[in-house]
């Protein structure tokens, strides 16, 4: 398999996660399909740990260099990925920059220090203020109750 492949293929079980994202803030379905994407001890919140370590699995599907950053071009690959799988669920690719959980993945917000490449620290780093926004009722940890009524 190409390089090329196994980054796509990398890709693609990355943002599955992602996907969860974009819809979270539209009612109880996809509430429950973060919870089920993110929760990695399945008992029904995402705490900022989990976050975190999915944020680090996220990370290494990009990295395509290894290098322990994601270059402009990395990221770029990222933010195609993640506007075409939204596009694949029936949602606009825009929803990919906008002020949601899937958005408020830009560059422009994981790049704490601004020099064009995201460090992974920096990356899993982001997730504090990522879990914090979603997190409507200030409890430390994202539910299903977090996303409105089902």
């Amino acid at each position: 398999m190409t390089d090329m492949r196994i980054l796509a293929l990398s890709a693609a079980i990355a943002l599955a996660p992602l996907t969860a994202l974009a819809n979270s803030h539209g009612g109880g379905s996809a509430g429950a399909h973060f919870i089920e994407n993110w929760d990695l001890d399945g008992d029904g919140a995402v705490t900022l740990a989990e976050a975190q370590e999915r944020r680090g699995d996220v990370f290494l599907s990009f990295d395509a260099d290894e290098d322990g950053a994601l270059s402009a071009e990395e990221y770029d690959m990222f933010d195609a990925a993640r506007a075409n799988d939204l596009v694949e669920m029936g949602l606009p690719a825009k929803a990919a920059t906008g002020d949601n959980p899937a958005g408020l993945m830009r560059r422009d917000i994981t790049d704490a220090n601004s020099d064009g490449q995201v460090t992974r620290e920096e990356f899993i780093d982001s997730a504090a203020g990522w879990i914090t926004r979603m997190d409507s009722n200030g409890d430390g940890v994202v539910t299903a109750a977090d996303f409105g009524p089902n």
